[in-house]
């Protein structure tokens, strides 16, 4: 199912009994788990099972009973972030470039892109399909490709830890493609990812190990073994029938 990979220059995750309420609600229950260096792990589970909650947590975003570490193979390193889907007015005169250099340099977007910044825009649009179309506005892009345009800016500067968020939920077979192609990259180069995805067929086709998340964790395995038929029930009933995990 997977190439063999380089040696890691992603961390390794360890995510120790972390807990999470807010207000009366539990979101996350003593959730353990670790992600193998340079691998790509998919976390799978309902919707408000946790799943968004936890990598905020990993991200700093939200307090949290319990401990989760990251273990580099060097020094601390690029951690990029790929949410779900932009949030921003459609209306604004934003175009492909503004975005990408809003969020890839430190000078203001409005002098244009910096030339230090521009060969690694150039080359990070042209990964993912996108470079004839970045004087185009934002807000007249489809759905997919401003999922491919976020994809790109995920690349600079180039992470060794990428945290996904439902990356595949808005784009069209093309970008499907263009995702696929940069997960093998991330593979082969030894990135560590962490990928929030509601496609089971691919995740057993792409990860090398699945956590289901329901709250509590239910199961941690190879997706072989993960992603049977009576785990995929207990994980997606409203209250999960076993309160143990499973991992292998």
């Amino acid at each position: 199912m997977t190439a063999q990979q380089t040696l890691a220059v992603g961390p390794a995750i360890a995510f120790s009994k972390v807990s999470l309420e807010l207000g009366r609600t539990t979101i996350l229950d003593n959730v353990s788990f670790d992600v193998r260096a340079g691998s790509i792990h998919a976390l799978v589970g309902p919707n408000g099972g946790g799943k968004s909650s936890l990598i905020k947590t990993l991200l700093g975003q939200m307090p949290h009973q319990g401990n989760l570490s990251l273990h580099w193979p060097g020094a601390p390193d690029t951690i990029g972030y790929i949410p779900q889907a932009l949030e921003f007015d459609r209306g604004l005169p934003m175009t492909v470039d503004d975005f990408m250099a809003a969020m890839c340099q430190r000078r203001p977007a409005f002098l244009g892109l910096s030339s230090k910044v521009a060969p690694a825009i150039d080359a990070a649009l042209a990964r993912v399909g996108m470079l004839d179309k970045r004087k185009r506005r934002m807000g007249a892009l489809s759905g997919g490709e401003r999922q491919r345009v976020l994809l790109a800016q995920g690349l600079i500067p180039p992470p060794r830890l990428l945290v996904l968020d439902e990356p595949m939920s808005a784009l069209d077979e093309a970008g499907i493609q263009v995702f696929e192609r940069l997960l093998a990259d991330w593979r082969q180069a030894g990135v560590t990812v962490l990928w929030i995805e509601h496609d089971l067929a691919a995740v057993q086709r792409l990860a090398d190990r699945v956590t289901g998340l329901n709250r509590r964790l239910l199961f941690d395995a190879p997706p072989a073994a993960a992603l049977t038929p009576e785990r995929l029930l207990s994980l997606f009933s409203t209250h999960p029938r076993s309160p143990e995990a499973a991992p292998l």
